[in-house]
């Protein structure tokens, strides 16, 4: 009999558990909405494309200001397991926001196995500095800022929240104002455990490091969580932990269902103004 890895779960179970890609038969048309209808974004908006905001190639940003100066600001954070797509897979959303009132930004990041972990919370964070520092440049106002991400971009957009790095980039403690975060990996520990590792190589004590359950927000802030009704339980339970985590710190939480959706094609909400998640969004940040 195989033992236990981590909760009740032997190895197979807990590989299973950490794959969102099991849960749908084919990613395929999802990944090719995300690009397309960024691509569509990008023909009909006015947009500032592959802007450095750090040294490296891959740190770059793509943004669509706000029609009015001193407009709230929405950062995406893409997803793909810390080794998948790109600021041009992430502005599918900009239309719906820019109408709403708020400027777009979508960020892009080195991709694992060529960088840890470690290294793309840096540079997810090197590229909210530069927001923060240029948010007139977007017509943004940087006391207004909404972070966003999907799946690892939700454990991304957590370690945004997180306190105790800001004064490393000349920034403020706090600098985020509100945050909708989607189907989000909370705790590394098992992602550690699964076979993912084989990519991520993280130990113990960098998934503790890395894991936004273990380092909240550095004040309490209104907070979006969703997550699609066919997760796998451990997807789920690190969304709920992570809510009552950050609720327990004075946070402002709400968890937001949308039917009918997956993984995958739970982000491509964003598009429907009318969709509950959007007009969450809309609302925590003001417009």
């Amino acid at each position: 009999m195989t033992g236990f890895v981590y909760r009740y779960w032997d190895q197979s179970e807990l590989d299973r558990q950490m794959s969102a890609r099991g849960t749908v038969p084919d990613i395929t048309p999802m990944m090719q909405d995300y690009a397309r209808h960024s691509a569509t974004m990008r023909g009909a908006l006015p947009c500032e494309l592959n802007v450095p905001y750090g040294p490296t190639p891959a740190e770059r940003l793509d943004y669509f200001p706000a029609t009015r100066p001193g407009s709230p600001i929405f950062v995406f954070i893409h997803g793909g397991y810390w080794r998948m797509l790109d600021a041009a897979d992430s502005a599918f959303m900009a239309q719906t926001f820019v109408e709403a009132g708020a400027a777009v930004v979508a960020i892009n990041y080195a991709l694992a196995p060529g960088a840890s972990v470690a290294e793309i919370v840096r540079q997810c964070r090197a590229s909210l500095a530069w927001v923060h520092h240029n948010a007139a440049r977007l017509n943004g106002d940087a006391a207004r800022i909404h972070v966003s991400g999907s799946s690892a971009g939700g454990h991304l957009g957590g370690m945004m929240l997180a306190g105790g790095w800001a004064g490393d980039y000349g920034l403020p403690e706090g600098i985020v104002q509100s945050a909708s975060l989607l189907s989000g990996l909370f705790d590394l520990e098992p992602v550690r455990l699964s076979n993912c590792n084989d990519w991520l190589k993280l130990d113990a004590t960098s998934a503790a490091h890395l894991s936004p359950q273990l380092h909240p927000p550095a004040r309490p802030l209104p907070l979006l969580i969703c997550y699609a009704p066919n997760e796998t339980e451990e997807f789920k339970r690190q969304s709920e932990c992570y809510a009552a985590a950050c609720q327990a710190l004075g946070c402002d939480v709400e968890i937001v269902m949308e039917p009918g959706t997956n993984h995958f094609d739970l982000p491509l909400r964003f598009m429907d103004r009318d969709a509950a998640l959007t007009r969450a969004v809309v609302r925590v940040m003001g417009l």
